[in-house]
């Protein structure tokens, strides 16, 4: 059944659940793909039991699942696995999140699969990688988080190390696949070839470090947690006025001459201890101090539209409900976005950050419900019958 979209055309098995592998196939599906999720009859993804829930449906599993069609199947049993090797004929693409190992032990490896199809590509996420010593380690965010560094250097400096709120490390394995995937694909167009992408949470956290790493790397130092100020630049942190806090970014010499200008202040610029990027990064808790005396009798939303005039950027710090009433943000490009769910009815999930000019992301389907495409799909791509259909489910394989 082909889609609209930029991806339209390219056929995708889903075999992935919880999140990092269901957000890597949720920006294919988003662009066009034809995603076919597939999930153990009568239990199906995990996520279907996180919250919150409408009319009884996993909002958490409604948002990551979107544009995907929906099928049961029961790969531990020897027809379930010729069904699903039948469709890798004729797919593109496998994406999978399990344990590495997982399947090697269903007889659905590499090997098997390019055997069925040498074109295809396997994209496998999981906490570790597919080797190295930890690799048959579980992994999940909040292990990614801790095991790159990020927790580390998350924080304030007199508290714990700390998760940020999101579980960014499986959203960053997410996209790293989806990339990886894509790049395969437009090598598989050139030369027929297929390939294996392998994506750990913990490297892509890593990857996602960048400076902190870099810091480390060349000084020697170890890099602390610092709140909200950037290591590499100053002011560029958070910083509170007379009724509550805003942040700001002054990451060169002559945005913080502007401010220096601002605060009326132009004495900052010849002292030693700011006079550069350098000099205010070294001394930046004198320069906040300096700033948050300034700015003591000042409003956050003052400070941010005077900043702002000037070029100076600056944000106030918005809380969710606040984000998604943003006119810029929810509004203008539409990063919540309805959908009509066949149980949960009328509800918004969050919308794709990539706005494509020729072929805009269309949310034409929300998430299926447990094997709500099966006999579509099995009929269009196997041509099964209706009554071969019965018997699969009767025994279990549906």
């Amino acid at each position: 059944m082909e889609r609209n979209g930029i991806l339209s055309g390219l056929k995708v098995l889903d075999l992935t659940r919880i999140l990092a592998g269901p957000y890597c196939c949720m920006m294919l599906a988003d662009m066009g793909a034809d995603v076919i999720k597939i999930e153990m009859p009568q239990s199906g993804d995990d996520s279907r039991r996180f919250g919150p829930f409408v009319n009884g449906e996993s909002a958490y599993f409604m948002n990551l699942n979107r544009n995907k069609r929906g099928m049961t199947l029961n790969l531990k049993s020897a027809e379930g696995k010729e069904i699903f090797l039948k469709l890798v004929e004729k797919c593109d693409m496998v994406v999978e999140n399990y344990r590495p190992g997982t399947m090697e032990k269903l007889g659905l490896d590499y090997a098997t699969l390019k055997a069925r199809n040498p074109a295809i590509i396997l994209g496998s996420i999981s906490g570790f990688g597919q080797y190295g010593p930890y690799h048959e380690r579980p992994g999940y965010d909040i292990i990614a988080q801790a095991m790159s560094g990020l927790m580390s250097t998350t924080g304030w400096p007199d508290g714990e190390p700390t998760r940020t709120s999101t579980a960014i490390g499986d959203v960053l394995g997410g996209l790293g696949c989806a990339i990886g995937l894509l790049a395969a694909y437009v090598r598989r167009l050139k030369t027929g070839e297929g390939e294996r992408i392998d994506v750990s949470l913990v490297d892509s956290v890593v990857s996602g470090l960048e400076v902190i790493n870099q810091i480390y790397l060349s000084s020697g130092r170890n890099p602390q947690r610092s709140g909200n100020r950037y290591e590499s630049a100053y002011p560029y942190d958070s910083f509170k006025t007379a009724n509550g806090s805003f942040v700001m970014s002054c990451a060169n010499d002559k945005l913080f001459s502007k401010l220096c200008e601002i605060m009326n202040m132009p004495e900052l610029e010849a002292d030693e201890r700011f006079c550069s990027n350098k000099n205010r990064v070294q001394n930046h808790a004198p320069m906040k101090r300096i700033i948050e005396d300034w700015l003591a009798d000042k409003s956050a939303d003052e400070m941010v539209e005077k900043l702002t005039e000037v070029g100076i950027p600056a944000a106030p710090i918005l809380d969710i409900a606040q984000v998604t009433a943003d006119p810029h943000i929810a509004d203008a490009r539409e990063m919540f976005v309805p959908v009509d769910h066949p149980v949960a009815g009328n509800m918004k999930i969050t919308g794709n950050q990539i706005k494509l000019s020729q072929n805009p992301i269309q949310f034409e389907r929300a998430a299926p419900t447990l094997g709500q495409h099966t006999a579509e799909i099995l009929r269009e791509y196997l041509d099964v019958s209706r009554e071969e259909l019965a018997r699969l489910s009767a025994e279990g394989v549906l």
